[in-house]
C-alpha cells in the first residue's frame, strides 16, 4: 500500500505509582459539514486529579502524504483564530471522573482541514491558569511525590469536513490489485481492514485503519488464497466490502 495517511497518537511515557491516567477515547474525530462544534470528553482512570493542557496545531499534507504541523493564525481584522479552538483549553479532571472540552471551528470551509489535538497532563504551576492557590499547588505536588510520577499525554486527529461535502469514490477491482480513488472533497475511511487466509478468520494480518484524503488513492495487491474484508465509510454511509485474491 502506498501513500496512506499515517496519523495516530503519541505517548510521552508510561505511568508509574500515584498519577493521573487519561483516556481521550477515539483517536480520530470528524466534524460534519452542518456542525461547527464538537464535544470531546476526557476520562481520568488514575488515582489522582489530572490537570490537562490542550494544544492544537493544523496539519498540512504534501503531495507524498507527509504532514507538517503549524500554529494556528489569527483571522485578519479579528481576534479569533482561523481554525480550531478548545473551550476550555485547561481541564481539571478528578480521579475516575470525566470532563469535556468543546472544540469550536472558526474560519472558511471551502476545503477540508486537519488538526492535531494534544491532551497533555501537567503538574500545575502559577502561570498555568488552573486557578489554584499556592497551597493547593503544593498539596498536589506533595501527593504525587510519594512515587516516581511520569505523566503521559495523547494526541488525536480532528477532521473538519468542507461546507459542501461531496463523496465520490471510484473503485478499480483489477486482476492483481484493488484500489479506491477518492474523487470527492472529504476524507473516506477504510475501517477494520482485514487481510486473512481465505476461509480462516483466525489466520489474519493485524487489523488496520486507513484514511483516503481527497484526490488520493488507497490500494493493495491481491494475493491468491487470501481474502480481504473492510468497511468503506463516507460520512454517515457505511459499506462492507469483501475482496478475494
Amino acid at each position: 500500500m502506498k501513500r496512506l495517511l499515517a496519523i495516530g497518537f503519541f505517548l510521552c511515557a508510561p505511568l508509574a505509582f500515584a498519577a493521573p491516567q487519561i483516556n481521550v477515547g477515539v483517536v480520530y474525530d470528524y466534524l460534519d459539514a452542518d456542525k461547527s462544534t464538537y464535544l470531546k470528553r476526557i476520562f481520568n482512570g488514575g488515582d489522582s486529579t489530572a490537570f490537562i493542557k490542550i494544544n492544537i496545531l493544523e496539519m498540512i499534507f504534501d503531495e507524498q502524504g507527509t504532514a507538517r504541523e503549524i500554529p494556528l493564525q489569527s483571522q485578519a481584522g479579528a481576534t479569533a483564530r482561523d481554525g480550531l479552538m478548545a473551550s476550555p483549553a485547561r481541564l481539571i479532571v478528578p480521579a475516575n471522573g470525566t470532563q469535556g472540552t468543546r472544540l469550536l471551528y472558526m474560519g472558511e470551509r471551502e476545503k477540508e482541514r486537519y488538526f492535531r489535538i494534544r491532551f497533555v497532563p501537567v503538574i500545575p504551576e502559577q502561570a498555568d491558569e488552573f486557578a489554584l492557590t499556592d497551597e493547593e499547588q503544593a498539596d498536589y505536588k506533595k501527593d504525587l511525590a510519594a512515587g516516581v510520577t511520569v505523566l503521559a499525554g495523547y494526541g488525536t486527529v480532528f477532521f473538519v469536513r468542507p461546507k459542501n461535502t461531496r463523496f465520490d469514490s471510484v473503485i478499480d477491482d483489477g486482476s492483481g490489485q484493488y484500489q479506491i480513488r477518492n474523487n470527492g472533497n472529504s476524507v473516506v475511511v477504510i475501517d477494520e481492514f482485514k487481510d486473512c487466509v481465505a476461509g480462516n478468520e483466525q489466520d489474519c494480518q493485524p487489523t488496520t485503519k486507513h484514511h483516503i484524503l481527497a484526490g488520493r488513492t488507497f490500494r493493495f495487491d491481491k494475493q491468491a488464497g487470501r481474502q480481504y474484508r473492510f468497511t468503506v465509510i463516507e460520512g454517515a454511509a457505511k459499506k462492507k466490502v469483501e475482496v478475494k485474491g
